[in-house]
């Protein structure tokens, strides 16, 4: 008997990075940070857990929400907490999506953005990205009911200008989610946008710039009325009073995460430097993490030789990805490391 929807027993569904043992690799394939978190969060963990673990947590997370409204400048009634943003993906799609409706989204792209619309019974519509990964022109013309852009985006670390995020928002009649996930190594942020369209939604997430990537706290920015609707369709307690704590915790301590930042960033460049002397070509990056490509050279055995040297970074057997490694910015030992030995198996290569 087929117990499982039909839709279940048929999609491949979603893939995550992999995640070994802690210290059995060098890690560079989930785009973690390599530093840790405020010390303020972890004293806030402390005391919580001083306080006991028997109680629900705030289906709200009114605390959090009210945090995060000071440091953006948006009212708490405009954001929506998640456990981690893929969570918050979850409730936009289950929100939104209705069986046979279409929705877009540029690719490559972030692949948990398939699942979902599958879920749902949607229709997907891609619209691929230029050589440049500058917004493609035609994914405004389609009416979609919805519509994804991750701005930077994953795979490539690329970013398409808010002005152009602007225009997308303006001439879609249905929703525009930006997933702004690795917005804090960028330059721009779509969020003031918010307040003048109603049709917008931005996602941030606490686990790539502030470090909190084991605590999963995702924060969803749109018009109240949407919030409304996502509120209704959330797991009643999705988020966890530590996560909650933690959350606050690590917004009220900016300058630290600030400075962890500037640390990826100025390694960014590092790398970047050090894959382009290898005679990789390097996308421009505005996130914590690099798509580096060689030709037209599958990278899969380059990818298996790092791992069996103790080094994870992520490869794509996809299509147009397949000559390419997406590569997390870790610390500057970690970063000598990969290039060190990427250099002695590209060498053995051209040997």
């Amino acid at each position: 008997m087929d117990t499982l929807r039909r839709v279940v027993r048929e999609m491949a569904g979603y893939v995550p990075g992999e995640q070994p043992p802690v210290g059995a690799f060098i890690k560079l394939n989930t785009n973690e940070n390599p530093y840790p978190p405020s010390p303020q969060v972890l004293e806030a963990l402390r005391k919580e857990i001083e306080k006991g673990l028997n109680l629900y947590p705030d289906p709200l997370a009114t605390s959090l929400r009210q945090t995060a409204a000071r440091v953006y400048g948006v009212d708490a009634e405009n954001i929506i907490v998640g456990n981690g943003s893929d969570d918050l993906l979850t409730i936009i799609s289950r929100a939104c999506i209705d069986s046979g409706d279409p929705v877009a989204m540029p690719t490559p792209t972030y692949t948990l953005y398939d699942t979902l619309v599958v879920l749902q019974e949607g229709i997907h519509h891609y619209f691929p990205f230029p050589p440049d990964f500058s917004l493609p022109a035609g994914i405004k013309n389609l009416g979609a009911k919805l519509t994804f852009l991750a701005n930077p985006n994953s795979p490539s670390g690329t970013a398409v200008p808010v002005t152009q995020v602007e225009e997308l928002a303006r001439a879609l009649p249905g929703i525009l989610v930006v997933d702004e996930a690795y917005v804090d190594f960028a330059e721009e942020t779509a969020l003031p946008l918010v307040a003048r369209y109603p049709n917008l939604v931005v996602l941030r997430t606490l686990s790539k710039s502030f470090s909190l990537a084991g605590l999963r706290i995702g924060l969803g920015f749109a018009h109240a009325d949407l919030i409304h609707g996502f509120l209704k369709v959330k797991d009643s307690y999705n988020v966890n009073r530590l996560s909650m704590v933690a959350g606050c915790a690590a917004l009220e301590d900016l300058p630290w995460m600030l400075a962890n930042r500037d640390r990826i960033v100025r390694t960014r460049e590092r790398l970047c430097q050090g894959l382009k002397a290898l005679g990789y070509g390097v996308h421009l990056s505005r996130s914590n993490f690099v798509l580096s490509y060689r030709g037209a050279e599958r990278q899969e055995r380059v990818y298996r030789s790092l791992k069996e040297r103790g080094i994870l970074v992520r490869y794509f057997d996809a299509p147009g990805l397949e000559n390419s490694l997406r590569i997390t910015v870790g610390s500057d030992p970690m970063t000598d490391r990969l290039l060190e030995e990427m250099g002695s198996i590209v060498g053995g290569e051209r040997a």
